[in-house]
């Protein structure tokens, strides 16, 4: 039981320099009690003074497990949020975690994840957000006082005494160097300016251009970003560990300017910050604005963390960094980051051998089901997944551990996805995690132009190296070539099974009925393995013309026809119609050229009508109905899902549990009997 009622008590995970600050903010708040510190060294000299009135915790497992605590906040260095955050979420702690909320925008959304599963808060300590300086800011833009806003310019940049390899912020291994530390503050200001500029909480810019000098121990020491947001404001933005710059925010308008002076202080230091706020006119008038406030200013984002989970929020309100906001600052980081090419060595697959909790991964999942596929050895996932966008090992693994936790095993992968780092990433993972032959992959090679018989197992070699295995267990042609005698591709893919590179179905990607018919019989004339699956499109709404030059689909009534009658397994792309089954698609709704041309037909909308209609009854989303219709075929029938977050893999999977019935699949295709 809380001995104060209307208090948050908090525990800070890792006591330091800003732990210490923070306390301060804590001290000087109106709604929160500081009551524990979990430390790694409980016995350091120096914690009780520093941190007076609060019980010292041995190890931050034993702050979260504390019942007294009913916050923490996370002020370890930068690798260790993510991890801490997910495990305070799983103990049912809210948390204010320092900034960079992750490593990544990806580490920030499972982060994100946790939180919104477990129902508390989690918030990003961008301090200067809370500060009534920056709200006084906003309201000065809005006004108009220097016009319509047109640059940006900002710097948050120090020089260190010198390189110091043991300290954090030239650590590798520690995320050192400037764009994670500092970079956040002015990109986050940019952020916000726009958005005020624009009417809106904060803006996104559709172009950043980045720069940066990596020192010795290969973290940037300086480092400048170009921002350019929708209407034409420009942010030029830096940061600097092993340089000194001047730290004044200049907003540029076509009436003036407005200049602040270290604004992630209020102009001040770590106990209080007046204010300061320089409104220059075009004719060389100035007016000094200041909020002369002398709260500690920590005492803001502990209050504002305070009120939204007394109230029951998740995140904080506005100009506090909600949950998008924190998100869209990191994306910057990671385009900066990616224009500069800064990958820690911690980000790689040699040192990232646990998932993003830091725990190993875990086998025996059954939130996704199995079942055996004609001529596959071991049971797969009933979905496969697809995961060609990622490009980093750090932000894949996240999404493949949590596939593989659920229960899944199935694995797309393409010769030509990602040009080639699909299967480079798929192999890494595999034998990071030690799970191959638990595992089933699904290879596709001779993608047109190259789609010849000899391609096939000169790809394969290259996939497999890739892939770091001696086999795949599943290998479609990506494209067929009917120049080509269908003979010729069946016996070059019956070669790689006599080597034992393929270890189980074969068969084409986008083949038509009538290939597949010439191939399996001369496959039955010949003696050799026939081809025996496919991976054509299929969907509730039937594909009216090609996506993509060479695609075939499989979802009108002929093509249902042949492949339960052949009892041919199909694993389906676009399974859920690329979006026609969201928001984003309707009669009134033609702005997306691809789904007018692709969807749009009013049989298609007639299934969509039904998928809505089913859904509502068993409260559902029709993409939910839209996989449940692939999933519940009479003939085996495995959608190839593409979830980029573990939200949208989570949503995915709440389609598992839909049975239809085949009175209900023939109501949702063509509306001739209601579903029972």
């Amino acid at each position: 039981m809380n001995s104060e009622p209307g208090k948050i008590r908090w525990g800070i995970l890792g006591p330091g320099g800003i732990a210490k600050a923070f306390a301060g903010g804590v001290a000087g708040s109106r709604n929160g009690v500081l009551a524990a510190i979990g430390a790694r060294n409980p016995g350091k000299s120096g914690l009780a003074e520093t941190f007076p009135g609060a019980r010292i915790l041995d190890g931050y497992d034993a702050l979260l497990a504390d019942p007294a605590i009913d916050a923490v906040y996370i002020s370890i260095p930068h690798p260790g949020h993510a991890q801490w955050a997910i495990r305070a979420a799983e103990a049912g702690k809210h948390v204010l975690c320092e900034k960079p909320l992750g490593l990544t925008a990806f580490e920030a959304d499972a982060m994100i994840h946790a939180a919104r599963k477990a129902g508390t808060f989690l918030g990003e300590a961008f301090m200067y957000r809370l500060h009534p300086q920056t709200l006084k800011l906003v309201e000065l833009i809005r006004s108009g006082i220097i016009g319509d806003i047109r640059m940006i310019k900002s710097s948050f940049g120090f020089a260190m005494p010198g390189f110091m390899p043991e300290h954090r912020l030239y650590a590798n291994d520690l995320a050192g160097g400037g764009i994670l530390d500092v970079g956040g503050y002015p990109v986050s200001m940019a952020r916000l300016i726009a958005g005020a500029a624009a009417g809106l909480p904060f803006a996104e810019p559709d172009k950043v251009v980045g720069a940066a000098h990596l020192g010795q121990s290969g973290v940037d020491e300086w480092a400048s970003a170009l921002l350019h947001f929708p209407g034409g404001i420009i942010a030029e933005v830096s940061c600097s560990i092993s340089l000194n710059q001047d730290n004044v925010l200049r907003i540029f308008g076509t009436k003036g300017r407005i200049e602040v002076p270290d604004f992630w202080f209020a102009g001040g230091d770590r106990d209080v910050g007046l204010g300061r706020i320089d409104v220059i006119g075009s004719d060389g008038s100035r007016e000094t604005i200041s909020v002369n406030e002398k709260r500690h200013v920590y005492s803001f984002e502990v209050d504002a963390a305070g009120d939204a989970i007394l109230a029951g929020r998740q995140e904080f309100a506005w100009p506090g960094m909600a949950w998008a906001d924190s998100l869209g600052t990191l994306r910057v980081l990671d385009r900066w980051r990616a224009a500069v090419g800064l990958e820690y060595e911690i980000e790689k697959a040699p040192l990232r051998t646990n998932t993003i909790s830091g725990r190993p991964l875990r086998s025996g999942g059954t939130a996704i089901g199995k079942r055996m596929i004609p001529g596959l050895s071991k049971p797969a996932s009933v979905v496969a997944l697809g995961f060609e966008d990622f490009r980093t090992f750090s932000s894949g693994s996240i999404l493949l551990d949590a596939f593989f936790e659920a229960g899944g095993n199935l694995f797309d992968t393409g010769y030509v996805y990602g040009a080639g780092y699909t299967e480079t990433l798929l192999g890494q993972w595999l034998k990071n995690r030690g799970v191959r032959e638990q595992s089933v992959i699904i290879a596709k090679g001779a993608h047109s132009p190259l789609c010849y018989p000899d391609v096939i197992g000169k790809q394969l070699a290259q996939s497999l190296d890739r892939l770091q295995t001696d086999h795949v267990d599943i290998y479609f042609m990506h494209r067929d070539n009917p120049d080509v005698p269908v003979g010729e591709f069946v016996d070059a893919m019956d070669r790689e099974v006599k080597a034992g590179r393929i270890r189980g179905p074969f068969g084409g990607s986008n083949w038509t009925m009538e290939r597949m018919d010439e191939a399996i019989a001369y496959a039955e004339r010949t003696g050799k393995q026939k081809p025996c699956a496919l991976s054509n499109n299929f969907s509730l709404a039937e594909m009216l013309e090609p996506i993509w030059a060479g695609c075939v689909t499989s979802s009108t009534d002929a093509w249902k026809a042949w492949l339960t009658s052949r009892q041919m397994p199909n694993f389906a792309w676009s399974s859920q119609g690329r979006g026609f089954f969201t928001d984003r698609a309707g009669r009134d709704r033609r702005d997306s050229e691809e789904l007018v041309r692709v969807w749009y037909s009013e049989r298609n909308f007639g299934r969509r009508d039904r998928a809505i209609e089913l859904a509502a009854r068993l409260g559902k989303s029709p993409i939910h109905i839209a996989l449940a219709y692939v999933l519940n075929q009479s003939f085996p029938s495995v959608p190839l899902i593409g979830p980029r977050t573990l939200g949208e893999l989570d949503d995915s999977l709440r389609a598992l549990d839909i049975t239809l019935s085949p009175a209900d699949l023939e109501w949702l295709d063509g509306g001739s009997r209601h579903a029972a």
